[in-house]
């Protein structure tokens, strides 16, 4: 039987069997059996006051001391048997009495015994096949789709899809052991659909990032992992919900450090009434095997100081960033500095929209080399009067762009409606800006995305 078949299963069975109460220690119902054998089908007639089989377990009860287990008037052959199984809990000294109930009764008292065995029996499977008692599951899908305007694949229809498992286990209550499993369809170019922030591995469930955070004394949170974002305890001040990858991140996605070079690690501290102090650290240490904090592989530090209330917020984020080239090779003399400042207003009032802005610089040692930025401004309405989904809209520039060159920009809306408490529809189109002659990439897309 299956996990969650059992997580039915089970529930049921025990209410069934609770007001039974069958224990390991109650009647051995096997060796009973020598005193009689099981003839016919139990019924549920009435066992009246009256009867003898009721003032021999009237009897028996009140040699054995469990008067509490006989109900007031009459009673059912079912329950005369439950009564027995709970006061005779050794048949090794068996009165006559007790021997001529047990054999009148040995029909109810075998299915007893049956509906126990079979509990225990799902039970156990159940056990066996479920995760310890301080770890969580969640799970979640996304399907998707539409087609893009002005990509390699104009005019087509295409979809994609990605699922992702989250597992989180407490050793101690305060600290937390992450794991993350993906799969999905989004393997990139020729596919339209990548503007889009799923999953891509081919098909193929895999270890997306593995941390464990932990707190040292009330303040300090520190963690470590793989395939982690520096920024993982970061707390930058946005409130948007973006559906693009280019638009989600609230522009700040290089001072937020998502290098993706492999080892991470990060602290934080809370000053308490919402201000807060990180750092974080990016090294490729396990992705391309080059090695931490030395001269081979490629190294991220980034710092940020953030206060948030819960009507707005403001962080500024730091990073300095050493550069790669396409053989993920550390580029001499290439480091990059990346400040990023971010601010959010969430007024509080029916059918207001929350506003967060975002703006980055990046200053590069390479000779030559341009200051770049990169802005953005979006608006949301949280639960909507009407509908209770979320409406939103975005626009900033589609990459950092050198303060000498053209500046080319990207928009989005989208309206998240949630039929019901584990499936949301998002319909959503983006514009992104192309140089001149060249057609803008338009894209209209439909996401279904599920969470249990």
């Amino acid at each position: 039987m299956k996990l969650f078949q059992s997580l039915l299963v089970a529930p049921a069975a025990i209410g069934l069997l609770s007001s039974i109460s069958v224990s390991a220690t109650e009647l051995n119902i096997k060796d009973a059996s020598r005193y009689s054998q099981v003839t016919s089908i139990p019924t549920f007639d009435q066992i009246y006051e009256t009867d003898w089989a009721h003032q021999a377990l009237s009897d028996i009860a009140k040699s054995r001391g469990c008067l509490g287990q006989i109900p007031e008037g009459n009673i059912s052959r079912i329950e005369a048997a439950t009564i027995l199984n709970k006061c005779v809990t050794n048949v090794s000294q068996l009165s006559d009495q007790e021997e001529r109930l047990i054999s009148e009764f040995n029909s109810e008292l075998a299915l007893l015994n049956g509906k126990a065995d079979e509990l225990d029996s799902r039970l156990n499977k159940f056990e066996a096949g479920s995760f310890s008692t301080t770890t969580a599951a969640s799970f979640s899908a996304d399907f998707a789709i539409g087609a893009v305007d002005g990509s390699a694949n104009s005019d087509k229809v295409s979809s994609i899809y990605g699922y992702q498992i989250d597992l989180t286990t407490s050793f101690t209550g305060e600290d937390s052991f992450d794991v993350s499993l993906d799969a999905g369809s989004a393997d990139g170019s020729p596919d339209p659909l990548t503007e889009l922030d799923f999953n891509g591995t081919n098909d193929v469930l895999t270890v997306d990032g593995i941390a464990y955070t932990f707190p040292l004394g009330e303040k300090l949170t520190v963690f470590f992992g793989d395939s982690m974002d520096g920024s993982t305890l970061y707390n930058t001040a946005c409130v948007y919900g973006g559906q693009t990858n280019t638009l989600d991140d609230c522009g700040n996605a290089n001072s937020a450090m998502a290098a993706g070079y492999g080892s991470s690690a990060g602290a934080s501290y809370d000053f308490g009434n919402g201000l807060t102090a990180a750092i974080g650290y990016e090294g490729q240490g396990s992705t391309d095997k080059k090695g931490l904090l030395g001269k081979e592989g490629a190294d991220v530090f980034g710092g940020q100081l953030s206060y948030t209330t819960d009507m707005y917020g403001l962080s500024l984020t730091y990073a300095s960033m050493e550069t790669v080239d396409s053989n993920s090779d550390v580029v001499a003399n290439g480091d990059t500095t990346y400040w990023g400042f971010n601010a959010y207003l969430s007024p509080d009032g029916d059918n207001l929209p929350s506003v967060s802005i975002g703006y980055e610089t990046g200053d590069s040692e390479t000779s030559g080399t341009a200051e770049t930025y990169h802005w953005f401004l979006g608006v949301q309405w949280d639960d909507l009067a009407s509908s209770g989904g979320t409406l939103g809209a975005a626009l900033g520039t589609k990459e950092h762009t050198s303060e000498d060159a053209d500046e080319y920009l990207m928009y989005e809306a989208f309206y998240s409606y949630p039929l019901n408490d584990s499936l949301t529809i998002t319909p959503l189109m983006y514009v992104i800006d192309q140089p001149k002659g060249t057609d803008d990439e338009t894209g209209f897309i439909v996401k279904a995305s599920f969470s249990y």
